[in-house]
């Protein structure tokens, strides 16, 4: 089985909306995004012969997803009133909704998708919160 790894990262702030503890209030993480794609065979024909698939084409993937996310406050829909967003806005911060409650879990399985999506065959992504604390999405 032959494998491709790559990483990026991102600064970014988020909250945990109805969680008992201190993830409930803002706080900021260098997030970093690891995604893995393995194959059985390398392709055989053409420029990328002896490659799964260029490594440019799957670190520029993986960057624009961290780069999308990169110093923005992530927050799960519904969870900050329509007042606040707006005087956040009208501030001029950066603001990113998701439709999930923005746990590393749920990033991972986010980013995978969203991998796929780009059409590369991801078998897993990771999701560093902390340089200690990761959570994997994989199939």
């Amino acid at each position: 089985m032959y494998k491709l790894k790559t990483k990026a990262e991102f600064d970014s702030a988020h909250f945990l909306s109805g969680y008992n503890g201190k993830c409930a209030n803002i706080h900021g993480h260098r997030w970093c995004i690891a995604a893995e794609i393995s194959e059985s065979e390398l392709l055989q024909q053409g420029e990328k012969r002896g490659m799964i698939i260029d490594f440019g084409d799957f670190k520029k993937a993986v960057r624009a997803i961290a780069d999308s996310f990169d110093h923005t406050l992530i927050y799960e829909s519904g969870s900050l009133r329509a007042e606040t967003l707006k005087a956040l806005a009208a501030e001029g911060f950066s603001l990113t909704e998701v439709p999930f409650r923005p746990t590393a879990e749920n990033f991972a399985k986010h980013f995978f998708e969203l991998l796929r999506g780009d059409g590369l065959n991801v078998s897993s992504v990771t999701v560093y919160e902390t340089p200690e604390n990761c959570a994997v999405y994989e199939v």
